[in-house]
């Protein structure tokens, strides 16, 4: 699978190398991953988060277009529910014949993902689960957290 939903903390060895022996013979010529960490601020003990997959599966896709434009392949898995400080709960990578196509989409993808996928962030303090209003980002067209253009 191109897109990957996982309950909890992603391990990142396993999904790398997983990933990595997948695409062994196809002859990419860069490989180029991204691993996100929760990390320690404003008290919180982990993050949850909320996934909407219809829109994320339609993200992704278009996104994975683009990529094979370009000759590229993007891999991604992300946490639903709840990932304490220092676990990851983000991974994507490009594999690309070019180096260059790599860098470049790794880039993008990244900065997209955070600007527009339909994951939704919440802190937990002392077991309590706290909308991440502060780390969100606004989205076009979601609600009370719409971008106002």
């Amino acid at each position: 699978m191109m897109l990957e939903i996982i309950d909890g903390p992603l391990s990142p060895k396993e999904i790398l190398a997983q990933w990595y022996d997948e695409e062994y013979e196809a002859n990419y010529g860069a490989f180029i991953p991204f691993v996100g960490i929760v990390r320690e601020e404003d008290g919180i003990e982990a993050l949850s988060f909320d996934i909407y997959e219809p829109i994320l599966k339609n993200w992704f896709d278009s996104w994975q277009e683009k990529a094979r434009q370009r000759g590229a392949k993007l891999r991604m898995a992300h946490s639903k529910g709840d990932v304490r400080v220092h676990e990851s709960s983000y991974i994507a990578a490009v594999l690309s014949p070019q180096r260059r196509a790599a860098l470049e989409l790794i880039d993008a993808f990244v900065e997209d993902f955070k600007a527009n996928a339909p994951i939704w962030k919440y802190d937990v303090i002392q077991g309590e689960r706290i909308y991440a209003k502060k780390r969100s980002t606004p989205m076009n067209g979601a609600g009370l957290l719409a971008k106002k253009d």
